[in-house]
């Protein structure tokens, strides 16, 4: 008995550390396998504003949240609001999560404020036929304090900018061990380079035609995340990709200042058309619409208050050229003040560097607010050669009957005619038959002069 139950016990044992080891490989297996860190993958395709920074900053923390094996933004980018990217940039150096942007596709670049999130970036990279920096903060005109210093001039708010986001750029390079030489001059004097040229001189860390190959060339680097070295792991990762909310949407796509401008000209257009034709309803709605949208663009985007007026009182200007004859004077002086204020709306490079395009946003609305108000003017003229279909002088003109002898002007007794369906009472200079046909020459309160027909056209 005391050996069958040694021999159960050993048995027992034996089958309890074949589970464990079992329950062992299970444990460091299994859980690996159910939960593989994904690779998440944000796009930028525009300007750097409050939705776009939302955007980023929600997939750099829902990546440390998820503990993920990576950030990726894709980005082609313009530039942006100083703020937003001051905000972005915080949310990538504190990140507990590798964050690597990548300039694409071919043709995209990432200027301005998209050479200061490349810079920031945990691993730079840029496909062929990219470009990166041009980060100088230029005025919406193009002008710039060097150029304000040689008319004789300071321009301290363009000086303030430059210095600020130059010391700013080179602390960014510094703690990423980057081209601190190269970045203080893309933002002091405009350098732009390609793709190629970036590599060679340590701006980013690599060149990759696509996505796959990018991954491929990153796997088991060692970075630096948040101070600690972490071996990157994303080719195996799961692809996630982060959308944006359609708030986020709507939001990034009124901080166009583009847009703006375009969203204020056809909200005055809309507004002004329901004044001069009530009850159309739809040029008033549209109107109302756009000037809502118009506002929100506003409080996204920061704008000059006098570039602002200028555009207003130009639009004023032409609208007014309809009503008063200036012989063309009001309405040239209104496109130059709509070119000039919106030209201005946006320059402030101490916040932001978005501009409005002169030639191919200005100009051609400028132009088809012309051509606008070219056909109302238009309109209202041919009315002036209508013939009036409507009311009591469109009487004049017809032919009837008179029903009675009518006798000549002056006479006690005034005859009847039968005129568009209705009698009247009628006089005449001459004195006129029953059954004849007369033409309404005048009225006269309620008495109609007339005269003999030459022909019925009744």
């Amino acid at each position: 008995m005391r050996g069958t139950a040694s021999d159960r016990g050993r048995a027992l044992l034996r089958h309890s550390r074949g589970l464990g080891l079992v329950f062992l490989v299970l444990c460091l297996l299994g859980p690996g396998a159910a939960t593989a860190r994904d690779l998440l993958v944000a796009t930028v395709d525009g300007s750097i504003n409050p939705a776009s920074a939302d955007y980023l900053i929600r997939a750099i923390e829902r990546a440390e949240k998820e503990e993920a094996a990576g950030l990726l933004i894709e980005l082609d980018t313009p530039g942006g609001l100083v703020s937003s990217t001051q905000d972005i940039i915080q949310e990538m150096l504190n990140a507990k999560v590798p964050v690597i942007v990548y300039v694409t596709p071919r043709g995209a670049w990432a200027a301005s404020a998209g050479t200061f999130i490349t810079l920031a970036s945990t691993v730079a990279a840029m496909s062929p036929g990219t470009s990166i920096g041009a980060a100088h903060p230029v005025s919406a005109v193009g002008g710039s304090g060097d150029q304000g210093k040689e008319g004789g001039g300071r321009d301290f708010a363009a000086e303030k900018a430059e210095n600020f986001l130059a010391a700013y750029v080179e602390s960014i390079a510094k703690q990423k061990k980057r081209n601190v030489e190269w970045a203080v001059e893309a933002v002091r004097n405009s350098v732009a380079i390609g793709a190629d040229e970036a590599l060679e001189i340590g701006v980013i860390d690599l060149v990759a035609k696509s996505r796959e190959e990018l991954l491929e060339k990153i796997e088991g680097n060692e970075v630096m995340v948040d101070g600690e070295p972490v071996t990157l792991a994303v080719v195996d990762a799961p692809q996630v990709r982060v959308e944006m909310t359609v708030v986020q949407s709507i939001f990034a796509f009124l901080a166009d200042p583009n847009v703006a401008v375009l969203l204020l000209a056809i909200g005055v257009i809309g507004i002004y058309m329901e004044v001069q034709a009530p009850g159309m309803i739809v040029p008033g709605a549209v109107g109302v619409g756009a000037l809502i949208l118009a506002g929100f663009a506003f409080q996204i985007l920061p704008f000059s208050w006098i570039g602002l007026l200028l555009v207003i009182v130009g639009i004023g200007l032409m609208i007014a050229e309809l009503f008063v004859t200036s012989f063309g004077l009001l309405f040239a002086g209104g496109i130059a003040c709509f070119l000039v204020g919106g030209s201005m709306v946006f320059d402030r490079p101490t916040v932001s560097d978005l501009t409005i395009s002169f030639w191919e946003v200005l100009v051609p609305t400028a132009l088809a607010m012309t051509l606008i108000g070219a056909l109302i003017a238009y309109s209202l003229g041919r009315t002036l050669f209508v013939h009036q279909t409507t009311g009591l002088d469109e009487m004049i003109g017809l032919v009837g009957r008179s029903t009675s002898a009518i006798e000549p002007r002056g006479a006690r007794r005034k005859g009847t005619v039968f005129v568009r369906g209705e009698y009247w009472s009628a006089e005449a200079d001459e004195a006129i038959e029953p059954g004849e046909a007369v033409e309404v020459l005048s009225i006269e309160g309620l008495t109609l002069h007339v005269r003999r027909a030459e022909q019925s056209r009744s």
